[in-house]
């Protein structure tokens, strides 16, 4: 194999498919990219069983051949190199990197062993597939995976539950103490679609995120929930020039999401709404004393909200901001971290919380302006804290 390629092509192709490698695989060769050089393109893959990540570029292809090296020391060469062409060549169990007056040798991994990898699920059978905008699709991932759970003992709640109906695309997430819920168009590939997955939280934040400069992304779920696949692919193919084709693929989670539709209330007693870059800046400060713990107490009455923290003799913090309240006063508290979470994820001018009784669960929503009511295509909703509420 011997195919040379633009240094800043190559960087990104490889960052691309080693964001998928285990840490620690479990096989040797699943810590491998495998190159499959043919004429005019170069396709880059990585694979471990649970999720898959190909790039395809183009390169000056001299001889087509097949490589396997291993992928997390390749990726940190290829983000240190000089600005100059790549060239990679195959010599008996080696593989020769030459860029500029810079050269490596790396061993080479026996590409026999490799798997085989899934294919982006096509629209047929039971597959829904359907494109967004890339930039739209991480925003939207970024807002709901943050609630996802952490805890790998209960699969089910690490992930981000996708539904489709029609040309409507729903993603939760949620860890049991909050959840976020954003809704979004998107376009389906067939009329009348309609589909549910539940797509690991972290490998779809991560594709989403990489893939944000893609004017289009297009998803694919295979069958249901646990049983079946989930496709991610953006690009026009090597001939349109560019970064190429990004293809990943995920197994999808099992277990029966939380029934969350009835935890959203059908109207609400009280909001209040708070600009939500200070109100953002403001709950980081005060919530600096906080233990983890200690809750963050937020006080809304006529034109103001009082944020409050720490307590007995040891730090206490508190600050106040401009609010608008439609409704009686009223006093809640919350876990620092999930307060914080939620108003990063706003991404509007204005934060709205809306409340119905004492105790029960407080939806938090973006909204454009005081002119505009909140929308609800982005809901978070959080549980109070006992303490100093």
């Amino acid at each position: 194999m011997r195919f040379q390629v633009e240094r800043d092509v190559f960087s990104e192709a490889v960052a691309w498919t080693a964001r998928s490698l285990p840490s620690r695989p479990a096989a040797p060769v699943l810590a491998g990219l495998l190159f499959d050089a043919a004429q005019g393109a170069v396709t880059l893959s990585g694979f471990d069983y649970e999720v898959s990540a190909r790039a395809e570029i183009a390169a000056d292809v001299a001889a087509p051949g097949r490589v396997l090296v291993h992928g997390r020391l390749l990726a940190d060469i290829a983000k240190s190199l000089p600005n100059k062409p790549v060239e990679l060549v195959t010599e008996r169990s080696k593989l020769l990197l030459t860029c500029g007056s810079s050269h490596f040798t790396l061993q080479t991994l026996p590409v026999g062993d490799y798997p085989a990898l899934p294919e982006v699920p096509a629209a047929a059978g039971p597959v829904a597939r359907g494109s967004v905008a890339g930039s739209a699709l991480a925003a939207a991932v970024a807002q709901v995976a943050v609630a996802a759970g952490r805890d790998d003992t209960i699969p089910m709640l690490t992930g981000v539950r996708v539904e489709i109906e029609g040309d409507r695309l729903t993603l939760v997430s949620t860890d049991r103490f909050r959840l976020a819920y954003r809704e979004l168009e998107w376009k389906p590939e067939q009329e009348g679609v309609s589909a549910t997955a539940l797509i690991p939280a972290k490998v779809f934040a991560d594709t989403a995120r990489a893939l944000t400069g893609r004017d289009q992304v297009t998803i694919a779920l295979a069958s249901g929930d646990g049983e079946g696949l989930a496709g991610f692919e953006s690009g026009e193919g090597v001939s349109a020039g560019g970064g190429g084709t990004r293809r990943m693929t995920s197994r999808l989670l099992s277990g029966e999401f939380v029934k969350y539709r009835a935890l959203f209330p059908d109207e609400y007693t009280i909001t209040a709404t708070v600009e939500a870059a200070p109100f953002l800046e403001a709950a980081k400060r005060v919530s600096l004393v906080a233990e983890r713990t200690s809750p963050i107490k937020l006080t809304f009455t006529r034109g103001e909200v009082a944020l409050e923290a720490g307590a007995g003799d040891e730090a206490n913090s508190s600050e106040s901001l401009e609010a608008v309240l439609e409704g009686e006063a009223v006093s809640a508290s919350f876990n620092p971290a999930f307060l914080l979470d939620g108003l990063r994820a706003v991404g509007t001018t204005y934060a709205q919380l809306s409340f119905t009784v004492p105790g029960k669960p407080t939806v938090l929503m973006a909204r454009e302006s005081l002119d505009v009511p909140a929308s609800d295509d982005f809901r978070y909703l959080m549980l109070p804290l006992k303490g100093r509420g």
